[in-house]
């Protein structure tokens, strides 16, 4: 196996899985995009074995710490360990994160699993050379009936890789219909945002239905009307909100399945503009509002500008709440950290002119494991806010 020597270890030796093109000694233009090789320090001291790809900013991804063969017998027992820790907390629910990249110890490699139906996300050089082995692997130790590839994230255009969608086995005819605590969502796996559903939110909508109890409220950035339906379910009446056609019409129908159309309306509209209009009518009218937009910090440097973006956002909502109403608002920008989070809300809530208390603030779910050495693998903030 090739060797690579690094310049600086620290980060890696505390637990990190990135090495960046500064770090490393050899001129990695020699080196085959995904292939493999054994990490050292200066010293020549063994460090761990990681794919590379000279193309990419984040120029290799630790694989293991061991001395060992990146083979079918590792992904198995990589996989293995992902479906062991799956099934210590989703016995029996139909839908979750099967294998979450780095939080999995399989950096670039991203299974979601709706039913009978694997969805799977190759977002680097390095998974992408080991496609077939991990795609004939999960058949057969899930054995599901369809496996869709979502390799149409940008992240991939990064990395130097195509972007295509493809059905390698079986048929999206019907879609799949999963149950989640109780609702049925039918979701599309090939055409739908991410990979069909967003499972990373799981447990906090299962939390705001704790502290909402009907009365009146909005679903902003709704997409399939996962919030809304748990809200209504509740015997709340929530008006959805994205700009997405193709969104509304799957979260109506989702409605519909569940039989709570006489408490959800769908609204296809810009966020920003709906909030706008509400605003001018002048009244503070909701009991709650969920606040979910996609990920506005793509990039480091883009920060300040999606800042102003989500300050503005979550201002308009605090206007248009009743005192003593609920605000759940969320980030899922991982450039976007608790601190800077909770600091905008602070901002949101002064430009506002309301006060604001925390009830409480969330991350992803447990199948979205985080990393305690890596940071970058928690990026979802979910805060729940009382408006004074």
């Amino acid at each position: 196996m090739q060797i690579i020597h690094l310049k600086r270890t620290k980060r890696l030796l505390n637990g990190h899985l990135w090495v960046f093109s500064n770090e490393i000694y050899e001129n990695l233009k020699d080196y085959q995009p995904g292939s493999v090789a054994e990490l050292h320090d200066m010293q020549d001291r063994f460090i761990g074995v990681g794919y590379i790809n000279p193309k990419s900013l984040i120029s290799i991804r630790l694989l293991t710490k061991n001395k060992e063969s990146i083979d079918r017998e590792f992904l198995r027992r990589r996989i293995n360990n992902a479906i062991s820790l799956r099934e210590r907390f989703f016995k029996t629910e139909d839908a979750f994160r099967l294998i979450y990249s780095e939080g999995d110890y399989l950096p670039g490699l991203i299974v979601d699993k709706y039913k009978g139906c694997l969805v799977l996300q190759f977002l680097t050089m390095g998974m992408e050379t080991l496609k077939d082995a991990i795609i004939e692997l999960l058949d057969e130790m899930i054995k599901p009936e369809v496996i869709i590839l979502r390799n149409d994230s940008s992240m991939r255009t990064i990395e130097g890789l195509t972007l295509h969608k493809e059905v390698v086995k079986g048929s999206l005819d019907p879609l799949p219909v999963i149950n989640e605590d109780g609702l049925l969502f039918e979701i599309d796996p090939y055409e739908g945002q991410k990979t069909g559903f967003f499972l990373d939110q799981r447990e906090n909508r299962t939390a705001l239905c704790n502290f909402v109890k009907g009365g009146q409220g909005l679903d902003l950035f709704c997409y399939v009307g996962a919030w809304a339906l748990r809200l209504a379910s509740k015997d709340a009446d929530v008006i959805g909100v994205d700009s997405s056609e193709k969104a509304i019409r799957q979260a109506q129908k989702n409605s519909e399945i569940n039989g709570l159309h006489n408490r959800l309306r769908f609204i296809r509209e810009d966020v920003f503009s709906f909030l706008k209009e509400e605003i001018k009518k002048g009244e503070k009218r909701y009991d709650f509002i969920v606040l979910d937009p996609p990920a506005f910090v793509k990039s480091s440097g883009k920060i300040k500008e999606a800042l102003k973006g989500y300050r503005q956002l979550n201002a308009m909502c605090i206007k248009l709440l009743k005192p003593g109403g609920m605000l759940a608002t969320s980030s899922c920008s991982y450039h976007l950290d608790r601190e800077m989070f909770l600091d905008m809300l602070r901002s949101s809530g002064k430009d506002a002119e309301r006060g604001l208390r925390l009830l409480g603030l969330r991350s992803q779910g447990p199948d979205h494991p985080v990393l305690l050495s890596m940071p970058e693998t928690e990026y979802l903030k979910c805060a729940f806010l009382l408006l004074e």
